[in-house]
């Protein structure tokens, strides 16, 4: 169990008491998120990317552990939990983890966009090591 001390105390990474449930939204991820999956997996940008990775209590959809960058997609699932993404977007940035969030919207229609967003969004982090 890999820890790290964060802003504000213990946070945990990959938290094996949300084993169960990581392996459930893997199998049930939506479309959108299969359609970034397939762009951001196998370090096809050049970073290693996990996919439903647990940070505290929270599971983000997919993540860079190099460059402490969660990316989420909001899709069907995130309708009516405004004030819970906002909650985990804010421990987030507590921890000093960055978040670019997407809609499934955004990815249906221009994933090559999305995929630019990310990228560049990696090439800043990493110049900020």
């Amino acid at each position: 169990l890999a820890s790290r001390e964060g802003w504000g105390g213990l946070f945990m990474y990959n938290d094996r008491n949300k084993k169960i449930l990581r392996q459930i939204l893997r199998k049930e991820m939506p479309k959108g998120e299969n359609i970034l999956w397939q762009r951001l997996r196998r370090k096809q940008l050049g970073y290693k990317f996990f996919r439903q990775y647990s940070i505290s209590k929270y599971v983000v959809d997919f993540y860079c552990p190099k460059l402490k960058l969660a990316i989420e997609v909001d899709g069907i699932s995130h309708e009516g939990k405004f004030e819970y993404d906002k909650n985990r977007q804010e421990y987030l940035a507590s921890v000093g983890i960055h978040v670019e969030r997407f809609n499934s919207k955004e990815i249906f229609e221009n994933i090559d966009d999305v995929v630019q967003t990310v990228y560049f969004s990696c090439k800043r982090l990493e110049g900020n090591e």
